[in-house]
């Protein structure tokens, strides 16, 4: 599938953690970070593929599961760690749910929002898959 998990740099002190995302980790120029909170546990977001944009997804607080799918086969990944990041490249299905209270979902997308990069149905997107 192309996923990959991408570790942040995690520098301790007696002040606590940074981690740093800096333009070289990640493999496209930044253009739209935005994060999803305060999202119920019994609710889910995504439900979508992207045609040209990757995605690189961290949970900030809490934690939360990605289900992604190629179109051939299915995996779920859990983020619960604010130094680990998921990079989701192009034409993969995905699904985020079974949010933790108090998760944040930070999100940096290769691209500006385009109602057109989007594949929202998912008839479509296996279709896609068969061609």
């Amino acid at each position: 599938m192309n996923i990959e998990i991408i570790n942040l740099s995690k520098i301790r002190d007696e002040r606590g953690t940074l981690s740093v995302i800096e333009k070289d980790i990640l493999p496209y120029e930044m253009k739209r970070v935005y994060y999803l909170y305060d999202v119920p546990s019994d609710a889910y977001r995504g439900g979508h593929a992207h045609i040209d944009q990757l995605e690189f997804l961290v949970a900030l607080s809490g934690s939360f599961e990605v289900i992604l799918d190629d179109g051939k086969s299915k995996s779920t990944i859990l983020l619960n760690k604010p130094n680990k990041g998921l990079l989701i490249p192009t034409g993969i299905w995905r699904e985020l749910e079974n949010f933790s209270s108090g998760a944040v979902c930070l999100v940096i997308a290769s691209g500006e929002f385009d109602e057109n990069d989007y594949i929202r149905d998912y008839g479509k997107f296996k279709l896609s898959k068969q061609s």
